[in-house]
């Protein structure tokens, strides 16, 4: 089996290996606070429903009412600003799904919107990330020059290094910017920052969701919109380090498997005018050139030369090839005691 398929087949047993950890951890995390949470809340409702004598349908028309007006509190969502924030979010591929279109018209320019925006987004954030690289590799050249190190040359650990700093300090900047603003615990805003710049977004939290933000703060929205798009720029800055260091190593195992190839070209063994590798393989599809068709076929060489029975052949011969020029013998090159039968089985064997 190739190196490359045992490369894929590693990788997928790797993932869902990884896939079947992540469930287990999880489960173990998070199922008995789930259940502990449902219990509170199937509380909670049976003592209002009892308290204020509220039947269930009007329990669940209050429920309805209060999770649609929740995107309200942010203040118009489809106003230019809560627009833009929302495409800005379909083009990134983030998805809070905090907003989502209701109009049949909406969401189908919806679609339409992220079938051409998301491949423009992609395309866009590789080339900043490639902009980005370049402009590290000449800091970190200059770096190395001036504390004079012998070799200057940025390295791609030496990239790879650079982003992901460049990416934690972003991160940690944005953590403390959103805790500040949106009043989370640090750690549930470094939570948000990672979340969104990974383009998971689950929507758990969202910025510029309070306060009629998008129509009250417009400085607070083009800060979290740049940090958005310029964090995406690093983030794709790295993975256009990882992909291509996985091109260089599927580009240096080809280039070993044409050496292996090409060596191997060099060792065939010609009969009747087909191709013959060492393992005793017929190469189908191969024949004599014509400089050898008008050549005896009892003459043909059991060598990787093809010059026997021209007269310029003893300038190249090999020393193995020698001895049957000399003979110059018409006869099959085999013992007279041997059968024909016996020879075609030795021209399918292996050298």
């Amino acid at each position: 089996m190739k190196k490359q398929n045992m490369r894929t087949l590693s990788l997928v047993v790797c993932t869902f290996t990884y896939l079947l950890v992540g469930a287990a951890v999880f489960d173990a995390l998070e199922s008995d606070t789930e259940q502990k949470r449902f219990e509170f809340l199937t509380d909670v409702r049976e003592n209002l429903l009892q308290k204020y004598n509220i039947s269930h349908e009007d329990y669940k028309v209050i429920e309805i009412v209060i999770i649609e007006n929740k995107p309200h509190k942010a203040g118009p969502q489809w106003k230019f600003a809560g627009a833009f924030y929302f495409a800005t979010v379909v083009l990134a591929m983030i998805g809070y799904g905090h907003s989502t279109p209701v109009t049949i018209g909406g969401k189908a320019f919806c679609m339409a919107y992220a079938v051409f925006g998301i491949p423009l987004g992609l395309v866009m954030f590789q080339s900043i990330g490639e902009r980005l690289n370049k402009v590290a590799s000449v800091v970190i050249k200059q770096g190395k020059q001036w504390l004079r190190f012998s070799k200057t040359e940025a390295t791609e650990m030496n990239l790879m290094l650079a982003t992901g700093l460049l990416s934690s300090i972003i991160i940690t900047t944005g953590a403390a910017v959103f805790s500040r603003y949106e009043g989370w615990s640090y750690f549930d805003s470094f939570y948000y920052c990672f979340v969104t710049l990974t383009t998971i977004g689950f929507g758990d939290y969202v910025a510029l969701q309070n306060d009629h933000a998008l129509s009250n703060k417009p400085g607070y929205v083009a800060l979290s919109l740049v940090f958005i798009l310029f964090g995406l720029a690093v983030v794709a800055a790295s993975i256009n380090l990882l992909v291509l260091r996985f091109m260089t190593m599927q580009a240096e195992d080809n280039r070993r498997e044409d050496d292996v190839m090409q060596s191997a070209s060099h060792h065939v063994v010609t009969f009747e005018g087909d191709i013959m590798s060492l393992n005793g393989k017929i190469l189908s599809g191969h024949y004599l050139s014509s400089s050898m068709a008008t050549v005896d076929t009892d003459q043909v060489s059991v060598c990787s030369c093809t010059c026997l029975g021209r007269k310029s052949a003893t300038l190249c011969l090999p020393t193995v090839c020698r001895p049957l020029l000399d003979r110059k013998v018409k006869s099959p090159p085999y013992p007279p005691s041997m059968t024909n039968q016996q020879f075609k089985r030795i021209k399918r064997a292996s050298v």
